[in-house]
């Protein structure tokens, strides 16, 4: 399955909600092409875009996600605090879903191994909180070229 229909299969509900290796489209260029967060949001699926370029750190990681997320108060001072925030997201409500894109986690998996480890941990806590609920969520790593050990990929 290309990353296109793995997409569609995603926000059509037929996917199983999990933290996933994906491979990003190309970037849209065609008259009618649109972007992954266009597509979530038209399926009603609110889109999240960690640019981890922007994270080597867990200090930095933390400040990406208060600002991605909208994170009450501007903070997460810590992995509980990240994790009970995106167990809530009540200021930012879905129709269907949560999609988190994270691009670039390499930068934080080479920098900071062991905080790498604890976003894993914290996506898959999330995910399983909003598992069976009506809006899932569902993490895409954006990799290319690059794996990570036990999250399947997707696409």
């Amino acid at each position: 399955m290309d990353a296109n229909q793995a997409l569609t299969e995603l926000l059509a509900g037929r996917l199983a909600p999990g933290v996933y290796q994906w491979r990003t489209p190309p970037v849209p260029g065609a008259v009618g092409d649109t972007s992954w967060t266009e597509r979530a949001e038209e399926a009603g699926w609110r889109g999240f875009h960690l640019d981890g370029r922007r994270a080597r750190d867990r200090e930095s990681f933390l400040r990406l996600c208060a600002d991605v997320f909208e994170l009450p108060g501007g903070t997460a001072d810590g992995w509980d605090a990240l994790g009970d925030g995106l167990a809530d997201l009540s200021w930012t409500p879905a129709k269907n879903g949560y999609v988190v894109l994270y691009e670039s986690w390499a930068e934080l998996a080479d920098a900071d191994q062991r905080s790498f480890r604890a976003v894993l941990d914290v996506f898959a806590s999330t995910v399983k909180a909003w598992r069976d609920t009506s809006t899932p969520m569902t993490v895409l790593m954006s990799s290319v070229g690059v794996e990570v050990a036990g999250v399947p990929r997707l696409a």
